[in-house]
């Protein structure tokens, strides 16, 4: 009895953690990778509430992408400079929101170690979500989660 009503309790838990999920769309989204980004969804929402859902693309995205990631529920945030610049600085911005408990990155890149760095030193949870290949290893071994993204 004890033990189902600690298992009650973290569940509870995780369901009022809330999460920024980050998404590095040029990184992620490309021929080469396949990734199912409803799934990649999914399996975050294991880990808490997603109430931070952006993907970061560049000036090249098309209509037809940008209304996608719209569709499945993800704000496009279009840049003409740097998408990494662009990412790093909203995910600082989202490791200082008190109402966020847990950075969620989607990269295989390297470059967004030091958020991790930052998020974990803040007490904020890091989850990574990456794919190969070429995710990373310094990357998945900085996250406090490593998830890898299931490919179609």
């Amino acid at each position: 009895m004890f033990e189902k009503f600690t298992a009650m309790l973290k569940k509870k838990k995780k369901a009022e953690r809330s999460i920024a999920l980050l998404i590095d769309g040029p990184n992620v989204i490309r021929k080469d990778v396949r990734l199912d980004l409803i799934a990649v969804r999914k399996r975050i929402e294991e880990h808490g509430m997603i109430k931070v859902s952006k993907i970061f693309l560049d000036q090249y995205a098309s209509d037809k992408l940008i209304e996608a990631m719209t569709n499945q529920g993800f704000e496009p945030i279009i840049t003409t400079g740097d998408v990494d610049v662009t990412m790093a600085v909203e995910a600082m911005v989202q490791v200082y929101n008190p109402h966020v408990h847990t950075i969620a990155l989607m990269t295989r890149d390297i470059d967004f170690r030091p958020v991790l760095v930052k998020a974990k030193e803040l007490g904020k949870e890091t989850i990574v979500i990456g794919s190969e290949p070429g995710f990373s290893i310094a990357l998945r071994n900085t996250a406090d989660i490593v998830i890898m993204a299931d490919q179609k």
